[in-house]
């Protein structure tokens, strides 16, 4: 072969090497452009996650007050382990078995239970309001989607969700159905009517009740019920009744500027505790033979606390139900325990433990302790003080929405002189003092319950 035959022959195979390399160059870079499609994890992570749950300050971070009281941060990146396989705070959703994500069962899933907007999926158990918290509702597309996500195993990766139901805008307002009145001669209703919450406001309103008893009688039982969106309901009786609030008049605590109303503020220096919770449906059955003494002729004051952080006007309804027991069945009358620190000074961005002791003037035996603070309420501990237990803690809550409602099986004997102690953890992540208040801007620090001497 000479050299100019050489030379072209080599010309041919370099030509065709290049022609080849660019073809294959060519093909990687036309494959490295067509884009990945997004797992349907990461589709609730961006479209219902991110917005809705993280950047709402409530699922954050571990250094926010809300961490404290559910333990579940739902930024990209830890949001899947946080989620599933995980055993929930909420005692009530843990106690039946349910996780934060359960694959493949979307009804043992708490997050199912939380994103949807009626009560009737929670089988009556205390598993708190749905989320977000008189914001706006997931549509039912997102809601599905979330379902199907779990149903088809929980994946990290993959697709099995059709992420159109992401773009479905439609949210069915679930129709509110409120308790159903007692038949007569098992207990006695009384209700907040519907009321109307302006556009991002808080409504917190009182309205005196009678209950309709002409007679003494023993509740063993007690249900309520409300509207979703609501921070809590609760029936007071009164320290003073011979000055009580008019009947059935709608008393605001709040005027339409959100300025305090000083009259309503007054007469809640005269309250008793009597019932209530921060679910949206609660069922509470006092122990066999015990019972509360409602005397006849008794009025309630009950005390309805929404929030609306929509843009429209929202409704509002609270109903709460007394059950009745015969006297025969009664062993021991209980009373209610509301021991309150209204003392509490929170400096702005710091973290605070106050205490208060209550001690007692004769022998009790408590029997319920549940606790109320505000959003800033890291833990609430309750312990004994004075006797052989002193120091010993009784009760913990991290949880200032859904609270801890604990019944002791052998009730806590305190002795004359002994007495309950409150310890609150407060997290200050505001650039102003807090300080005890009616709103849930400012902050609480209460034991309630149940005792009986």
């Amino acid at each position: 072969m000479n050299f100019l035959t050489y030379s072209r022959l080599a010309l041919t195979i370099g030509v065709s090497a290049l022609l080849l390399h660019m073809v294959s160059c060519s093909k990687d870079t036309t494959e490295s452009l067509v884009p990945t499609e997004t797992s349907s994890f990461d589709l609730i992570q961006q479209k219902i996650l991110t917005p809705s749950c993280a950047t709402s300050g409530c699922h954050l971070s571990d250094k926010d007050a809300a961490y404290f009281q559910h333990g579940l941060v739902l930024v990209e990146g830890v949001a899947y382990q946080n989620l599933v396989g995980v055993d929930p705070k909420n005692s009530s959703a843990k106690a039946d078995g349910l996780k934060r994500v359960k694959a493949y069962a979307s009804l043992e899933s708490l997050l199912y239970h939380k994103i949807t907007t009626t009560a009737s999926h929670h089988s009556g158990k205390q598993y708190g309001n749905p989320m977000p918290l008189g914001g706006i509702s997931l549509s039912d597309g997102q809601v599905e989607f979330v379902r199907r996500w779990i149903d088809a195993g929980a994946p990290k990766t993959g697709t099995i969700a059709d992420a159109a139901l992401l773009s479905d805008k439609t949210i069915t307002e679930v129709a509110y159905e409120p308790l159903a009145v007692p038949a007569t001669g098992t207990g006695f209703q009384m209700a907040v009517p519907s009321f109307d919450i302006q556009p991002n406001f808080e409504r917190e309103l009182f309205t005196r009740k009678m209950l309709g008893n002409t007679q003494d009688v023993y509740v063993n039982r007690y249900e309520t019920k409300m509207q979703s969106g609501s921070h809590h309901f609760v029936a007071y009786d009164f320290r003073n009744k011979t000055s009580l609030p008019n009947l059935n008049d709608i008393r605001d605590l709040r005027n339409p500027d959100n300025s305090l109303n000083i009259l309503t503020a007054l007469t809640m220096s005269n309250h008793v505790y009597l019932a209530g919770s921060q679910a949206q449906y609660q069922d509470y059955v006092f122990p066999e033979g015990m019972a509360l003494l409602i005397p006849a002729g008794a009025s309630f004051d009950l005390n309805s606390h929404f929030v609306n952080k929509t843009a429209a006007v929202r409704k509002g309804e609270a109903q709460i139900n007394l059950y009745t027991v015969d006297k025969s069945k009664v062993k021991n009358i209980v009373q209610t325990l509301d021991l309150s620190n209204t003392s509490l000074s929170l400096p702005a961005n710091t973290r605070v433990t106050l205490t208060k002791t209550f001690t007692f003037s004769k022998p009790r035996k408590v029997l319920t302790l549940t606790s109320h603070m505000h959003k800033l309420g890291e833990k609430f501990v309750i312990k004994i003080v004075g006797g052989a237990r002193n120091g010993e803690i009784v009760y913990t809550s991290t949880d200032w929405e859904n609270p801890e409602i604990i019944t002791f099986k052998i009730p806590i004997d305190l002795q004359k002189g002994e007495g309950l102690m409150s310890e609150i953890t407060y997290n200050n992540t505001t650039n102003k003092a807090v300080s005890f208040g009616l709103t849930s801007e400012d902050e609480m620090g209460i034991i309630f319950g149940y005792y009986y001497e």
